[in-house]
């Protein structure tokens, strides 16, 4: 190991982790050099993410420089045209962000690839569009998204706007593997601009992507904005001045921003973990909202891909929507202003099936893909037909995609649309719980759940244990159907089997006689088997929401306890 630590340290441009380094070799800190050498980050679907220091196993300046130059090769070997196409960058607010885009830019110039680097911080969705727009072969923004402070990443997206998927992952992985082993081409980012590689995004930029939103026929519902009232939060992120602006656009003036967590701040000083869904992150936007008596709490994560919502109560409390509620209330929202036009919806399969009824009843198409926003998208281009446009997907995560200006989930625009929704909701005598109920009315109350549970590091793989000993019950409900993602079947109670169209994947899916699901998924990274839950109530006239979510909360515990009790131990 110490002839690597010596040939990293003569690599790194960095003299802070090469201070880092250098003090843990001269404290002889064996323990935090392994964790640091021992391997390195993984390149995969979602890129890289990790915890900012030295080493190969850690995000640093050294290990951006050797990823952009392995990108690069890579898109210039794919695409012959890839040097002229160029490569779209932003970056978040993080600290290491700025130089992180910069070092990047200068990697894939010193190659010959155009670059078109952001001339400030921007939201994530703001790049992925860009990739489009601009015609480029690739994107990257350099984000954590909403991990905590120590973090950074670096986020790919392909010509087509979405998030890479195989095989690239592993052939952009193979070559980073070269580029760590060779010498580093040098070139200035003064260097890169003179010779014509290097191009600023600046305002003009920002504001396409603003003016493309404001003229989405999706987004052109402007029934009454003026009358309801949202505090918002961008939780310390970027997307505060575009989510303002947008808003503001298509005429809701009535935003209470929370000033504190309204400018980029990498070090998150109000927020502990800047994910809206851990318990205390949405405190602040919800006071704001209090303090003014707002319909709505909205909040952005930090690098504005993902939106949540809290909504006022009929006793004027605020209570936050779950991921699958936002995504069918959006859902049945978008699908009912857009008949009788056949569009395409879809979500993950650990995401709620109301959806997927929803669109049958008025006779949408609808998909259904492994987790992840890059299978949502990447496969809606696809599926999606002149007859059959795609419209809408989410995922249980805070992830949504309105239309077709972003191939990626989109915070922003999930905010105009639920804002707009709600309007019209209001204009209607009607609040967002209303129309809620009415959904469930219309369709069965869906409950979802998830349980991680962990496991013996050393114990066999669980997925295949369950294959061997499949349940003919579980929780005393019939399984009438089991969907193995792994040999990619459908296998019924009568015997009857299906080939189901999706990438094999260790995932296994059980269809009760109650419409109930489990689906069970072994962690790819970790000791922890994934279990996630839905319970369905049919709701008659005499039903109120209490009743109906305390019977579904009763019938999701019973399910939950018994079949983690018929696990295999």
């Amino acid at each position: 190991m110490n002839t690597e630590v010596s040939t990293w340290l003569a690599r790194d441009p960095d003299p802070v982790t090469r201070e880092e380094l250098q003090r843990l070799i001269d404290t002889n800190d064996r323990d935090a050099l392994e964790d640091r050498f021992s391997s390195r980050l993984a390149f995969g679907t979602a890129g890289l993410r990790g915890i900012v220091g030295a080493g190969p196993n850690r995000m640093n300046r050294l290990v951006i420089q050797e990823t952009a130059l392995g990108l690069g090769k890579y898109l210039l070997a794919t695409f012959s045209d890839a040097a002229s196409r160029g490569v779209v960058i932003g970056y978040d607010g993080r600290p290491d962000s700025s130089q992180f885009a910069r070092d990047a830019a200068a990697m894939l110039a010193s190659l010959g690839i155009k670059v078109y680097l952001t001339e400030k911080v921007a939201p994530t969705p703001l790049v992925a569009f860009g990739v489009r727009h601009l015609g480029t072969a690739a994107g990257i923004v350099v984000t954590a998204s909403h991990n905590p402070p120590a973090y950074n990443g670096f986020k790919v997206y392909w010509d087509n706007g979405a998030q890479i998927i195989p095989p690239h992952d592993s052939g952009i992985s193979a070559q980073i593997d070269i580029a760590a082993t060779e010498p580093l081409p040098v070139m200035s980012m003064e260097d890169a601009e003179q010779q014509g590689y290097l191009t600023w995004l600046g305002t003009d930029f920002y504001n396409i992507y603003r003016h493309t939103l404001n003229s989405n026929p999706i987004l052109s519902n402007h029934t009454k904005p003026s009358s309801i009232s949202l505090a918002y939060t961008a939780m310390h992120g970027v997307g505060a001045e575009m989510a303002e602006q947008l808003l503001l656009d298509h005429g809701f003036t009535k935003v209470f921003s929370v000033k504190a967590q309204r400018e980029p701040d990498g070090t998150f000083p109000t927020v502990s973990f800047p994910n809206p869904e851990e318990p205390g992150a949405m405190d602040m936007v919800i006071a704001e909202a209090k303090a003014n008596n707002a319909m709505l709490a909205c909040a952005n994560d930090p690098d504005a891909d993902r939106f949540a919502v809290a909504v006022r109560t009929h006793d004027g409390r605020y209570k936050m929507l779950t991921g699958d509620q936002v995504g069918v209330l959006l859902g049945y929202y978008l699908l009912n202003r857009e008949r009788p036009k056949k569009m395409l919806v879809g979500t993950t399969i650990v995401s709620s099936s109301l959806l997927k009824r929803i669109a049958e009843a008025v006779g949408a198409g609808f998909y259904q893909t492994l987790t992840g926003f890059k299978w949502l998208t990447n496969v809606a281009m696809q599926k999606q037909t002149n007859d059959s446009q795609f419209l809408f997907a989410y995922e249980e995560a805070l992830g949504y995609t309105v239309g077709q200006t972003v191939w990626d989930k989109d915070g922003l625009s999930a905010l105009v649309a639920f804002a707009q929704m709600t309007a019209e909701l209001t204009a209607q005598g009607k609040t967002v719980w209303d129309q809620l109920e009415g959904i469930y009315r219309e369709h069965g109350f869906y409950l979802n759940a998830q349980r991680s549970i962990a496991l013996d590091p050393n114990s066999p793989p669980l997925g295949d244990r369950l294959r061997a000993e499949q349940p003919n019950t579980i929780a005393n409900r019939s399984v009438v159907c089991v969907e193995d993602l792994k040999t990619s079947q459908r296998q019924y109670a009568d015997g009857k089997v299906e080939a189901i169209d999706l990438p094999s994947s260790d995932v296994l899916i059980y269809w009760l006689d109650d419409d109930s699901r489990v689906v069970v998924r072994p962690s790819g990274t970790e000791p922890k088997l994934k279990c996630y839950y839905e319970v369905v109530e049919r709701m008659e006239r005499e039903d109120t929401m209490e009743h109906i979510q305390q019977r579904a909360a009763e019938a999701m515990d019973d399910l939950i306890t018994k079949h983690q009790a018929s696990l295999p131990k």
